[in-house]
């Protein structure tokens, strides 16, 4: 359940418009996904994620939209966000995911927890070069 209620009317403000608009755009479809109608209830708020997203993730960069999708959807599991996992999951789908793809990306967060966590439980030190610094 939500901690807020979405704003009922949230493009009677005309600084939501707006971003709904370019979200529109930008995505080129017609649907505004729950996160930026919950977002909605700060236009503010809602104005700084989107250019945020845009930025990173709608403009042309060293990474393709596919790698882009599949590191935020490791991301979103390694954070625990359930909404995440599923929209950057359908998105990874819409730009070419396959299910092979999208099982070796599981295996390899799995793989990437585990090693992790036994770095961790080790305290591992650092080799002299791995250290980028």
């Amino acid at each position: 359940m939500s901690t807020i209620a979405p704003p009922a009317n949230p493009e009677a403000d005309p600084r939501v418009k707006a971003v709904f608009d370019d979200i529109r755009a930008t995505r080129q479809t017609d649907f505004i996904n729950n996160l930026w109608r919950y977002l909605a209830f700060d236009a503010t708020l809602l104005e700084a994620t989107w250019a945020e997203v845009k930025r990173v993730m709608a403009t042309p960069s060293s990474l393709d939209p596919l790698t882009k999708e599949m590191v935020y959807i490791t991301a979103s599991i390694v954070n625990g966000c359930s909404y995440c996992v599923h929209s950057h999951t359908a998105s990874a789908t819409a730009k070419g995911m396959t299910n092979e793809q999208h099982a070796e990306l599981l295996s390899i967060v799995m793989l990437a927890s585990k090693t992790n966590q036994l770095a961790t439980g080790l305290q591992v030190p650092l080799d002299p070069v791995f250290d980028r610094g």
